[in-house]
Formats: structure tokens, C-alpha cells, sequence
């Protein structure tokens, strides 16, 4: 059966994302920085026996390196970076009044945090079938598409994210691990709040069609859900 690893899976498409798979029979590992507060994953966990839930702050290194240790002997198909931070009350406001630690905290999870657990989960990936690392990102971290001032944080880190993934890439091309980076469109959940014109079952089922249909020369390369390519 094939196996996904999902982080910040306790809401929004995070959790979206283990619905869908463990209904389609995957075998979940399904992961977030507080479980014991996350009561819709559990719900979930109660429905499918083969998803399980996992502690893991991607900002933390230990937690990190324990996980990888308790999969050690694991196959991990699909790895789904998706845990991210958006801080809106700080990055809406202009220069002059950025909220510099706000911008720390957000490259260490947004960029920092997908990157490590990538790292740590290689060799889980390497011997899977699938082998492929799914990273929800932004069309706001694309430099092309910039066209207002404000959300310096957001931004930066998602465009970091997004370098950081082409490398890696590369890196992992000689051991057929493929890398596919994700828009998942303007989404209405807690982040992208009531106006989102899509539902996240819409967004993971076109992010999912994506990866069914990912070829090697898809790998390191920038998507939105719908299948149009994103100008870095």
C-alpha cells in the first residue's frame, strides 16, 4: 500500500490531504506540533486504522530526528511538506513597522522546516515506490508575480523555500526522488480566510492529480493546482 507523510496535518489542507488519501486507502503518517489539541485528525484516526498520528514541530530538530528514527525501517511514497505560517497581523503592515521576529519565526517554518524534514526523511523516500516530495508552497514566493508592496515574510520565505526545493532537486535527481512544488490556489481555510474562492477538497484534489501525474521532468519545477507552470 502506498504511504504519505503529511506535516501540519491537524486543519486546513493539512488536514485535507489525510482525509483524502487515507479514504483512498493510503497508509497516512500524519503529523502536527500539538496532537493531543488536534480532535479532527483523531476523528479521523478513529475512521481509518492506517492513518497514525505523529508530535512534530518542524522547527525542532530533536523532534525531528525522533520521528526519522521511529520510521527508520518505513517507506515513505509521497513526503507532503505542507506546515506553514502566515502572520498577518505583522506582514500586512509597511516599512517602518516590520515585525522582524515575525519574519524569523516564519523562515524557520516555512523554509527551514520543510528542508529539514526533507533531509531527515531521504532514505524513507529512497526506498519507496513512488518516491516523490511534495512541497506546498505559494505563488506569492514566484518574483515575477509581484505586483504590491507588503507581505515581506511570507514572500521571502516562500521564495526561499522555492530555491531551496530546485536545489534539493538536483541533488536527489541520481536517486529518482522527485521534487514537485505546489500552489494550492487562494483556499478557504483559517489562512486564506471566507473569501478563498476554493474549497480545500477542490485545491488537494487538483494538487493530487498533479502528483499521480508526476514525470521526472516535472521534478524541481513550480505548479498551481490547476496545472499551470509558475514563472520563478
Amino acid at each position: 500500500m502506498p504511504t504519505a507523510l503529511i506535516t501540519g496535518s491537524n486543519r486546513g489542507l493539512g488536514l485535507e490531504w489525510t482525509h483524502q488519501l487515507a479514504a483512498a486507502g493510503w497508509r497516512v503518517h500524519a503529523t502536527c506540533r500539538l496532537p493531543d489539541e488536534a480532535h479532527d485528525l483523531h476523528r479521523l484516526a478513529a475512521a481509518y486504522p492506517k492513518l497514525s498520528v505523529h508530535r512534530l514541530d518542524v522547527t525542532k530538530g530533536d523532534e525531528i530526528a525522533a520521528l526519522s528514527r521511529e520510521l527508520h525501517d518505513s517507506a515513505i511514497d509521497w513526503l507532503i511538506n505542507n506546515a506553514g505560517v502566515y502572520f498577518e497581523r505583522w506582514d500586512k503592515d509597511p516599512l517602518g513597522s516590520i515585525e522582524y521576529d515575525a519574519w524569523e519565526e516564519t523562515f524557520r517554518v516555512n523554509t527551514l522546516g520543510a528542508v529539514r524534514v526533507t533531509e531527515a526523511l531521504t532514505e524513507q523516500l529512497a526506498r519507496s515506490e513512488h518516491k516523490l516530495v511534495l512541497t506546498i508552497t505559494s505563488h506569492m514566493g514566484s518574483i515575477a508575480e509581484i505586483g504590491s508592496g507588503r507581505s515581506y515574510a511570507y514572500r521571502s520565505s516562500k521564495a526561499a523555500l522555492n530555491a531551496a526545493m530546485k536545489g534539493i532537486a538536483l541533488e536527489l535527481k541520481p536517486r529518482d526522488i522527485g521534487v514537485l512544488l505546489l500552489h494550492p490556489g487562494w483556499v478557504n481555510t483559517r489562512m486564506g480566510g471566507p473569501d478563498a474562492p476554493y474549497t480545500a477538497e477542490e485545491s488537494v484534489r487538483g494538487m493530487r492529480r498533479r502528483a499521480d501525474g508526476f514525470r521526472p521532468e516535472h521534478s524541481g519545477r513550480f505548479f498551481r493546482f490547476d496545472g499551470s507552470e509558475i514563472p520563478w
